[in-house]
C-alpha cells in the first residue's frame, strides 16, 4: 500500500507571472505609474517633466528673461562697432550750387572691414552669451535655446541701428557742405552685409551645444532591473 500523495501548495497567480509588477515599488528604479498626469511611468526617467525639474510655464519664463538679457548686450556690439570700425573717407566737390560726394580712396576696403568688424564683434558677444547662460544654467531645453536666440538677432539688430545712430551723420550732402569743398570727412556707418546680423546667434547656439554635449547633465544610469526569469510551474 502506497503513501498519500501530499497535496500540491496553493497556486498564488502572482508569483511569477512576469506581467504582474513586483509588489515593492519603494526601490529605486522600480517600475511603477503613480496615476499622476505629467509623470513618468519611471522614477528617475521622465517623459516630458522630470521629478524636481522645472515645469513648462517656468521654462518660457527662465527663456524670456534670457532673451532679454541678451538683447540688452546689443547696447554693448553697438558701441563697440561704433568705435573699432574703420572708417570710410568722403569728399564733397562743388559745381555751382550742386554738390557732389565721392570716395577719397576709391580701391580702399575700408567699407568690407566694417562689415567684418560687426560680425567678429558679434560672434564674441555670441559666444560670451552662451558660456554665461551655460554657466547660469546648466540643464538647458529648448525654451532655453530658442531664447538664446531670440535675443543674440535682436541683439543684433539694436547694436545695428545703435551703432548707425551715433556714428556720422546719414546726410552726406550737408555734412560736405558744412566742412567745405575737398575737405574729407567720414560715410556713415552702414552695414552691407545683413547676413552678419546671424553671426551672434549661430555663436551662441553653436557653442552652447558644444558645452551641453561636453559638460551638461547626464541622465543617472539607473534602469529598472529585470524581474526574475519566468519559471512554469512543476519543473
Amino acid at each position: 500500500m502506497s503513501a498519500p500523495l501530499t497535496p500540491p501548495p496553493p497556486h498564488d497567480p502572482s508569483a511569477h507571472d512576469p506581467w504582474q509588477p513586483p509588489s515593492d515599488t519603494s526601490s529605486a528604479g522600480a517600475h511603477r505609474y503613480d496615476g499622476k498626469p505629467g509623470r513618468a511611468a519611471f522614477p528617475r526617467h521622465g517623459w516630458w517633466q522630470e521629478p524636481g525639474g522645472p515645469g513648462l510655464a517656468k521654462e518660457i519664463r527662465e527663456a524670456a528673461v534670457v532673451a532679454a538679457a541678451v538683447a540688452v548686450g546689443g547696447v554693448l556690439l553697438g558701441v563697440l562697432w561704433w568705435w573699432l570700425a574703420p572708417r570710410v573717407p568722403l569728399v564733397g566737390d562743388a559745381s555751382g550750387t550742386a554738390w557732389v560726394v565721392y570716395l577719397k580712396d576709391s580701391e580702399g576696403e575700408q567699407s568690407i572691414g566694417v562689415d567684418g568688424t560687426f560680425t567678429l564683434l558679434a560672434l564674441a558677444c555670441g559666444a560670451l552669451s552662451a558660456l554665461v547662460v551655460f554657466l547660469v544654467r546648466r540643464r538647458g531645453g529648448v525654451p532655453l535655446v530658442v531664447g538664446l536666440a531670440v535675443g543674440g538677432l535682436l541683439g543684433s539688430v539694436l547694436a545695428w541701428r545703435l551703432g548707425v545712430w551715433l556714428g556720422p551723420t546719414q546726410d552726406v550732402i550737408a555734412h560736405a557742405r558744412s566742412v567745405g569743398k575737398g575737405v574729407t570727412f567720414d560715410a556713415p556707418l552702414k552695414l552691407n552685409a545683413k547676413g552678419a546680423l546671424l553671426a551672434w546667434t549661430f555663436a551662441a547656439l553653436v557653442l552652447h551645444l558644444g558645452l551641453t554635449a561636453l559638460f551638461g547633465p547626464r541622465d543617472p544610469e539607473d534602469w529598472p532591473q529585470a524581474d526574475q526569469p519566468y519559471a512554469p510551474h512543476g519543473t
